[in-house]
């Protein structure tokens, strides 16, 4: 089922969130509709915060740059892939710049400064315990999402400079005017379908 994608400005974005503590029915059916919901989207991250939910959990599918990771001649892993309770073990002392964008905050694209790679340690959909270092565009897709889990936006990364000149677009955004192609969930107004031509 694809579920509404929680914009800028909706508080469940900002809260805390609660570690699983065991697989269910329930939970397999989240993960499914996150991706369902990744993919109608077009993106290649979602974390449960971003569909209104508290859970500790974020999926990410890089596939469609599947033909970069050939270039650099890293292995790309199975696509999609599912992090629960995620918890960074250490961060690479070398930063890299790349300009980022979300789909709870649709149309606003910046440069955005992360470390190179990171270790995560983490359970798989199964359930299962992983300890993983991840370099590149996926260790930047997996940064930008865990901080999903953290509460932390993206735009939270940028200078106050640069959040002031973004200041009347994320307003806009916050009040569901966007031109964003999949239904999302406003503050105060709840779901949003995409305008039809």
């Amino acid at each position: 089922m694809i579920l509404p994608i929680y914009l800028l400005g909706n508080q469940a974005l900002r809260e805390e969130t609660v570690t699983l503590e065991a697989d269910s029915a329930a939970v397999q059916r989240l993960i499914d509709d996150m991706i369902e919901t990744m993919h109608a989207a077009k993106g290649i991250g979602l974390a449960a915060p971003q569909v209104g939910r508290s859970e500790r959990l974020f999926v990410v599918d890089v596939s469609a740059m599947a033909d970069d990771f050939e270039e650099t001649g890293i292995p790309l892993p199975e696509q999609p892939m599912v992090f629960i309770n995620a918890q960074i073990v250490d961060e690479s002392e070398d930063d890299s710049e790349y300009e980022e964008g979300c789909l709870s905050i649709p149309d606003i694209h910046e440069v955005v400064v992360r470390p190179k790679a990171l270790t995560l340690r983490y359970l798989d959909r199964d359930f299962k315990q992983h300890e993983r270092t991840f370099d590149g565009m996926l260790a930047r897709v997996i940064q930008h999402e865990y901080d999903h889990v953290e509460g932390v936006l993206f735009i939270d990364h940028l200078t106050a400079f640069k959040r002031r000149l973004l200041k009347r677009r994320l307003e806009e955004i916050q009040h569901g005017h966007t031109a964003a192609d999949y239904v999302v969930h406003a503050k105060d107004q709840g779901p949003i379908e995409p305008a039809t031509d």
